[in-house]
């Protein structure tokens, strides 16, 4: 690993390994999701500024006013989403934003798709993933609210935005067995947990959470 990927000081592994003992203390007990947090620089993905801040339990603010979710959250919505699985499998992610959580999925699965709407955000998040080398994650410029039909079903769906409601267009996409995890509601917003089981969908409910919405169109 080169010294950029690496990290020196505040971007350090010893202070990653901090941020998955902080982890491990706030419940987190996947060590998959663990061992996948730990291989992600996200200093990298971080504007300049905060790089000294990637490794704090905290979301950061990136360009056009979007946010990289803090450690926990990503953590949490994945754990969730693997809990009693053997694999994520084929994996979408909503809103790519500056690339960090995909980085983290294609640590835990060989195919993962993201789209963003933000066209300057996702040039970004290009740039990012590049260094990593990571050929497993497609990511397009697309509308998240109507998913990714060319590319459907998905095994998994992770949404990282918060939305009013579950759009119809990414339960439509689940694959039989598979789980979509969304933020919804405005004031407060909470981790949505939906399963196509044979009979339907499976709907719960978890942690209260705070992210920026889920918007439709592209810029």
């Amino acid at each position: 690993m080169n010294s950029v990927l690496q990290g020196i000081g505040m971007t350090s592994q010893r202070t990653r390994a901090r941020m998955i003992e902080r982890l491990r203390a706030e419940g987190i007990r996947d060590e998959r999701v663990l061992t996948a947090m730990a291989a992600v620089p996200r200093h990298i993905f971080v504007e300049q500024a905060m790089a000294h801040r990637a490794y704090d339990d905290t979301a950061l603010p990136l360009i056009l006013g979007q946010t990289i979710s803090q450690p926990y959250v990503v953590a949490r919505m994945i754990e969730l989403l693997y809990a009693g699985r053997e694999s994520l499998g084929k994996t979408l992610e909503i809103g790519a934003g500056c690339g960090y959580q995909a980085a983290v999925l294609a640590m835990l699965t060989r195919e993962v798709f993201a789209v963003e709407r933000l066209a300057p955000l996702l040039a970004r998040a290009r740039e990012n993933l590049k260094q990593l080398k990571l050929s497993q994650i497609r990511l397009k410029h697309a509308d998240g609210m109507i998913g990714l039909r060319e590319a459907a079903p998905f095994d998994t769906i992770i949404v990282a935005a918060a939305a009013a409601g579950v759009p119809q267009a990414l339960r439509d996409q689940l694959a039989p067995g598979g789980r979509l995890m969304i933020p919804v509601g405005s004031d407060p917003q909470v981790l949505c947990l939906i399963e196509r089981g044979p009979e339907g969908f499976i709907e719960s409910r978890f942690d209260a959470v705070r992210f920026v919405p889920l918007l439709p169109g592209v810029e």
